[in-house]
């Protein structure tokens, strides 16, 4: 069974001033399509063509280069997608927020090593926040690896994750991650990633 592309759950402009539509409209109507395209292409007549893509994800080592890659980047985009929403941002309340605390030491350190983990990440990638044995970390993955791969040196269930690849933000903030990172708080959906965080637990 070939994959499809998930509906965005917002429009191009939804998420302005702080991720523009042109960008928005590009990254899912042209990079995740493309990621979508090769990784059906790649997988068709194997083994994981009957397979969900957290199944793939889950045992990437099994498969080819292209594999890892699409289905990294087809699983990633859904995931960032469903991380934003219009009008968000803010704090997250409950346990989330109880964790954070209790893990980093307060929201602003948490965003300061997060924020740090996408900054520092070398050419292309993702920065992450993970449950790993009912704790949290955070850390980052090169290329579309995250940290669900049997092959990634991060390991746990990923909550929260930025794109720090050019294509997400350099038509707004050109070479400017930290100022792209920055604004990206400002779209962040707490409902969403506290219902993954309450599941991880």
């Amino acid at each position: 069974m070939a994959f499809t592309l998930p509906a965005l759950p917002y429009d191009y402009k939804a998420l302005e001033p702080h991720i523009d539509a042109l960008t928005m409209e590009i990254h899912y109507s042209k990079h995740h399509q493309a990621y979508l395209n090769n990784l059906n292409n790649a997988i068709k007549g194997t083994d994981a063509d009957n397979q969900s893509i957290e199944e793939i994800i889950k045992n990437i080592s099994k498969y080819p280069t292209p594999v890892r890659n699409n289905g990294g980047g087809y699983w990633n985009h859904t995931f960032f997608w469903e991380s934003m929403a219009p009008d968000s941002g803010g704090e997250p309340k409950g346990a989330l927020a109880t964790a954070i605390d209790s893990a980093f030491g307060s929201f602003a350190k948490f965003k300061e090593e997060f924020a740090n983990a996408g900054v520092t990440r070398f050419g292309s990638g993702w920065a992450w926040l993970v449950v790993n044995g009912g704790a949290l970390k955070i850390g980052s993955t090169p290329n579309q690896d995250n940290p669900l791969m049997d092959v990634s040196d991060l390991k746990g269930t990923p909550i929260l994750g930025i794109d720090v690849w050019e294509h997400a933000y350099y038509l707004k903030y050109q070479n400017r991650r930290p100022d792209y990172i920055g604004a990206w708080w400002n779209t962040l959906n707490w409902e969403q990633i506290s219902r993954r965080f309450n599941d991880a637990k």
